[in-house]
């Protein structure tokens, strides 16, 4: 008989389940989480008083939310609500909003709590609560994306609203002077800055016979070479050979020559340059230097195919945004059919000096493409170089 009431009681035993908690706060930065275990008639008031015993949050200023809806009855259970085990509830922590009539009295007595009726005045709607809507409710997400394209854009692409630096950089030493060096394998020499030569006392050491000029996406002058000199990467001391050049946003451009020369590979699954087994790790966003960042900022731009816009001095391609396409489709379709002018460039001819248009002319290129270059350049002979080059 008492083996028959156990098994009685066991069969009505509720089973427990296990839910966790984000709690934010508009106080904290970050969310904290709490993992609870109760029985599945747990009542919302029940889980409150739960949350206010592990985490101290009074009862009254906590607001639950499960798929983006407000838990507003406390007598419903975890059951009722359709709450299951392993689930997640979003906890807001957020003090009972006073009139604006009382917003000098809540100055004066910050830790004064003053709750309010559900019967009193509309609130202004809690930018929190809406936050923690769209992100619990897909239904409202993809309507508010729907709405607003702009929003769904910097959801899917947040890259195009706020730029990530895609570059690496390590910590050197050469001839003893630490340097935040450039890792480039698409470069096909090692570069260094005069300025960097300076610093690291190498400057004597230029070997001037190969002093020229460099010519891609603009032009800059070689002060020469240094055969080899000291650089240590991690713990290894290696000879490293260096173009000192002048026009470079970096101090110090490790190029394919060291590269390959040391057996260097470049690991982005572990964010680490290894050279013969050593692994040097990348700098973090916080640590790169923010000059070439600033320049990029402040260099010249140039139009290019398609609505781009290209970096006079770097040839970073920038790609137009949607409203520009739109424009730019629209004001194609009469371009198309506009007859050519050229009476237009004989008279742009003449405002540019002839020594720049023969410059050009001496690289390779027509005089109808060198006087177009310096027109989209504002005349900068460098600049219209690049552009010609790019295109």
């Amino acid at each position: 008989m008492m083996l028959e009431l156990s098994t009685k009681f066991h069969c009505h035993t509720i089973p427990n389940m296990r839910i966790t908690l984000t709690i934010a706060a508009p106080t904290d930065d970050d969310a904290d989480l709490i993992s609870l275990e109760i029985p599945q008639d747990t009542t919302v008031g029940t889980l409150k008083e739960s949350v206010q015993a592990e985490s101290r949050i009074p009862k009254r200023d906590q607001h639950l939310y499960h798929n983006g809806q407000l838990l507003n009855d406390d007598n419903k259970t975890m059951e009722q609500l359709h709450i299951g085990d392993g689930e997640m509830l979003a906890l807001h922590v957020r003090e009972t909003r006073d009139p604006p009539t009382a917003s000098a009295q809540r100055a004066s007595q910050p830790t004064r709590a003053q709750p309010q009726g559900r019967g009193g005045q509309a609130q202004q709607p809690d930018p929190e609560t809406i936050r923690l809507q769209l992100l619990g409710n897909p239904e409202m997400r993809q309507q508010v994306i729907q709405q607003n394209p702009g929003l769904a854009a910097v959801i899917e692409n947040p890259e195009g609203v706020r730029p990530c630096p895609h570059v690496i950089y390590i910590d050197v030493e050469v001839n003893g002077h630490k340097v935040k060096a450039f890792v480039d394998s698409g470069a096909q020499a090692t570069i260094m800055s005069p300025k960097c030569a300076e610093d690291c006392g190498i400057m004597r050491l230029v070997d001037k016979r190969f002093a020229g000029i460099a010519r891609g996406v603009g032009t800059a002058a070689i002060l020469g070479r240094v055969h080899s000199a000291q650089i240590k990467i991690g713990s290894m001391f290696l000879p490293c050979s260096f173009t000192v050049m002048e026009g470079k946003d970096v101090d110090l451009l490790l190029g394919l020559d060291m590269l390959k020369r040391h057996q260097a590979c470049i690991d982005l699954s572990k964010d680490k340059l290894i050279i013969q087994g050593v692994e040097v790790s990348f700098l973090g966003e916080a640590d790169i230097p923010k000059n070439m960042e600033d320049e990029r900022a402040d260099e010249p731009q140039l139009a290019g195919p398609g609505g781009t816009t290209i970096g006079a001095k770097s040839g970073a391609v920038s790609g137009p945004s949607n409203e520009q396409q739109a424009s730019q489709a629209a004001a194609q379709i009469p371009a198309i059919s506009a007859p050519s002018a050229p009476p237009q460039h004989q008279h742009q001819q003449p405002s540019f000096p002839a020594e720049n248009v023969d410059q050009l002319v001496a690289l390779g290129f027509s005089r109808d493409e060198a006087i177009n270059a310096l027109a989209a350049c504002g005349g900068d002979v460098q600049y219209a170089a690049g552009l010609l080059f790019q295109g």
